[in-house]
């Protein structure tokens, strides 16, 4: 009696949370796409799942084999018509109401299966449910952000205005209307060529940083001379300085020597905040790599430097992608420096250039919401095209034995 009452609670707190969750963000698709009111009841969801928990552990326990499956399906639709769903509804939203329904049966039956029952492996099954709802939960909370700015860019000022919380896409609109913020972005304010000197900057400040960051890294990892374990625990000291100390200095200094309003003060000033973050990361993951893979290329005549060319670079691929993705980050997102040191709009980059052209009061929010889009697909799109190089080392299975 007792194994059974703790299944019961696991299944129905289970279904809640999954139920409440999945209901969520169906409500928020709807509302997004459609611009319409709720299309679940919440306050009857505690009274569903509880009838749902019930009705679950009844057949599982009195069916055994897959058919089971078929009937809590009929039944977690019949409960979810008479208690959960608002009767006002059209063909679009029956079809998110299928699909919130599909997948949350879908995930208890999933979880709590036959085998289960028998083995009373439910806590297994309750950890496996948490990790998988969390995925979702923080998935949609990290995705909401992107979206709200991307929705925010394609409408005109008058609807931003009418109503701020308006979720829905404009699909009424045609395509110029559409994407009328991205192209009066790009044609009114000089978007291009601020994107043009972001670009510049964070590739120079890329090449500079793995110039001098894979040396170092390899030198703190593999050379033995005095003073390399204070070197290697003091790397990181200048970031105990906050930039803010740094601008007003560099900032008279750059005056007197002519650097500023240039994008080589930047190409001066990004790397040296950087480097020190390359060379940690770099050093760790050159420590590594099996040192009986270079010992072997030195006995065979090869160089300290052809050892570094032939062999540590290219099984440190993974690492320096992801330092170069995140040096590269950093540069195209530094805003401090950039509006300390330019002052000419030609010379202007993307922080730099929205900051002045976009924010203002006058300037219609859904272009600076356009601006902020176009910010973040170049990153995007350098993660997704180097994810497979960033998950996982190369080096694995190079030493056998």
């Amino acid at each position: 009696m007792t194994n059974n009452i703790y299944q019961f609670f696991f299944i129905y707190l289970y279904s809640m949370i999954t139920l409440f969750l999945l209901v969520v963000i169906g409500d928020f698709v709807s509302i997004s796409i459609f611009l319409s009111k709720s299309i679940f009841i919440y306050k009857n969801i505690f009274l569903y799942c509880f009838l749902y928990a019930i009705c679950f552990f009844a057949i599982r326990i009195i069916i055994s084999s897959q058919i089971s499956n078929i009937f809590i399906f009929i039944v977690s639709c019949a409960l979810s018509y008479f208690f959960l769903i608002n009767k006002e509804i059209n063909a679009y939203q029956l079809l998110i109401i299928l699909s919130v329904f599909i997948a949350f049966n879908l995930l208890l039956q999933k979880y709590f299966t036959a085998k289960n029952f028998s083995n009373f492996l439910f806590e297994v099954s309750f950890l496996k449910f948490l990790k998988t709802n969390s995925l979702i939960f923080f998935s949609f909370i990290i995705i909401f952000p992107f979206y709200l700015m991307f929705v925010s860019s394609l409408k005109s000022q008058m609807v931003l205005l009418q109503n701020p919380t308006d979720l829905s896409i404009p699909f009424i609109y045609s395509i110029s209307d559409f994407f009328s913020s991205y192209i009066a972005v790009i044609t009114e304010y000089n978007f291009l060529n601020f994107a043009l000197n972001s670009t510049i900057v964070s590739f120079v400040t890329v090449f500079v940083s793995l110039f001098f960051s894979i040396p170092g890294a390899y030198a703190v990892a593999r050379l033995r001379f005095a003073g390399r374990s204070k070197i290697s625990s003091s790397i990181l000291l200048i970031y105990m300085v906050p930039a803010i100390v740094l601008v007003i200095p560099l900032y008279v200094i750059f005056s007197q020597l002519g650097f500023r309003n240039s994008l080589f003060s930047l190409m001066i000033v990004y790397p040296a905040t950087t480097i020190p973050v390359a060379l940690y990361m770099l050093q760790g993951y050159f420590k590594g790599i099996p040192y009986e893979l270079e010992e072997s290329a030195l006995i065979d005549g090869c160089s300290r430097i052809g050892v570094i060319l032939r062999i540590t670079l290219p099984l440190s691929v993974p690492a320096i992608l992801s330092v170069s993705l995140y040096v590269f980050m950093i540069a195209w997102n530094e805003f401090l420096f950039a509006f300390m040191f330019l002052d000419n709009q030609e010379y202007f980059t993307i922080p730099r250039g929205l900051y002045t052209q976009l924010d203002d009061q006058e300037v219609p929010r859904q272009y600076l919401m356009a601006g902020s889009v176009m910010i973040t697909i170049p990153v995007l799109l350098l993660f997704f095209i180097f994810e497979r190089y960033l998950v996982g080392g190369l080096t694995a299975g190079s030493v056998k034995g």
